[in-house]
């Protein structure tokens, strides 16, 4: 598939106060924000103390609104930060010299990019926004405290590195041994699960702002076969696809298409639905 243009534009830092190592104290009565996805998504992995949440709270604030098609660290790119992901959807992608591309995961909110990135001389794959984000670049010195200071933060985002792990994983047998319908409707059962997490799905619907050409490139698939397996899905009655919409009208059916079980995303009852 040929690449579409994306522009190059750095994460701004945000606020000093909120990438300080010296991770300032929290107020004495914090208010906690229970929509923050990063915090949702990891007090799923473990308990966390009211300080845990009210730090994740204060790093993650003042995200940066960034554009669609934007990238956020490109191939080859000397790593300055951690990349968290506050709202909408973007993705890690890998490019040949032939203008071809595939992504290799979506990034959604509550994800935090290449948590032990710091290791690396150069970035080995592109990191672009898919939608308009809100995003944070959380830098490499925080990312160390967090780790070496705050055990039950540590331990989540730990657990959060093993799933990305395990997603991919799951791709991987997505691309090599699932039919095209199969593997847009695995796809389309994870990003519920997920999106459900972090609060940003209601039970049956969430926005889909990929296009077809982004779904090809995930699933490996032409743009022609996308567009039957989303018609044969729709003809079945399994999902209504309306602008930036999906609603996946009958759940039980699309799960046994793809043969869906989240049990990779180790969310434990969370994942249930």
């Amino acid at each position: 598939m040929q690449c579409e243009s994306v522009t190059s534009l750095p994460v701004c830092p945000i606020d000093a106060s909120q990438t300080d190592p010296a991770l300032p104290s929290p107020p004495p009565t914090p208010r906690f924000d229970v929509s923050n996805p990063f915090v949702r998504k990891l007090e799923g992995f473990g308990p966390l103390r009211d300080a845990d949440r009210a730090l994740l709270e204060r790093i993650s604030a003042n995200a940066q609104r960034i554009g669609p098609r934007v990238d956020l660290i490109r191939e080859g790119d000397t790593p300055d930060g951690v990349i968290l992901i506050m709202e909408g959807i973007a993705c890690r992608q890998k490019h040949r010299a032939n203008g071809a591309r595939h992504i290799t995961a979506y990034l959604v909110p509550g994800d935090a990019c290449d948590l032990d990135v710091a290791l690396l001389t150069q970035m080995d794959h592109t990191i672009t926004t898919l939608s308009t984000c809100r995003v944070v670049r959380l830098s490499l010195d925080l990312v160390k405290r967090l780790m070496d200071e705050h055990p039950a933060i540590a331990r989540s985002l730990r657990i959060s590195t093993l799933v990305d792990e395990a997603t991919l994983r799951e791709w991987l047998v997505n691309v090599g041994c699932r039919s095209a319908i199969e593997r847009i409707a695995h796809l389309l059962c994870e990003l519920l699960v997920r999106l459900q997490i972090v609060g940003f799905a209601s039970e049956d619907s969430y926005e889909f702002p990929v296009t077809q050409l982004d779904l090809a490139d995930t699933v490996g698939l032409s743009n022609v076969h996308v567009n039957r397996s989303l018609q044969e899905l729709r003809r079945q009655g399994v999902i209504e696809l309306r602008g930036r919409t999906l609603k996946i009208l009958d759940h039980h059916r699309l799960k046994s298409i793809a043969e869906f079980n989240a049990k990779y995303l180790h969310l434990g009852t969370q994942a249930a639905a």
